[in-house]
């Protein structure tokens, strides 16, 4: 089934069922990891929204829930390097376990940004978890991502909270350009 989203043609990658499957598979293995702590998940606006909401829906460990809101993409197809921050934590995050909620991660920039940011507020640990993982895209490797529900090609996708011009994030599935 393809879909027309603005000027552009999509195709299924991932199902909403395989998606539901993973984002379970991945909070039980963080709710195993972080057994007896208190992590503060912080979703990372705007992709990751939905991801974070099932995500946290399946942790059974007490936990925050925050949000941050930075920006590379800017509506075109790849990241432009250039972060936009929009909206900072308004949590005290010292000496607390972070898991960092991301819609996706290809270059690594955005994230290195963010964990550079957010260390020298001295959290305990930071731990990186992301929806879709494109290793071939990365430039700075990520040493605190820890749980990635999928790795993909390095190809611009959208649906589940990803979008292409603000359009495509309430789609269900993830949908992959095509050409």
């Amino acid at each position: 089934m393809k879909l027309q989203i603005a000027d552009l043609e999509f195709e299924p990658l991932i199902s909403p069922e395989k998606i539901q499957q993973r984002v379970a598979e991945v909070a039980q293995q963080i709710n195993e990891d972080f057994e007896g702590k208190e992590p503060i998940f912080v979703g990372i606006l705007n992709g990751s929204f939905m991801f974070a909401a099932d995500l946290v829906k399946e942790i059974v460990v007490p936990c925050e829930v925050t949000f941050t809101k930075l920006a590379s993409y800017f509506g075109g197809l790849s990241s432009t390097r250039t972060i936009r921050d929009d909206f900072d934590l308004h949590v005290n995050i010292e000496n607390k376990d972070v898991i960092l909620v991301e819609d996706i991660i290809d270059s690594g920039n955005t994230i290195k940004y963010l964990i550079e940011k957010l260390m020298v507020r001295k959290p305990a640990s930071i731990t990186v978890c992301t929806l879709l993982f494109k290793p071939d895209a990365v430039v700075y490797s990520i040493e605190e991502l820890k749980y990635v529900a999928f790795q993909i090609p390095n190809e611009f996708v959208v649906g589940y909270g990803l979008d292409y011009k603000e359009l495509g994030r309430n789609l269900k599935g993830i949908y992959r350009k095509i050409g």
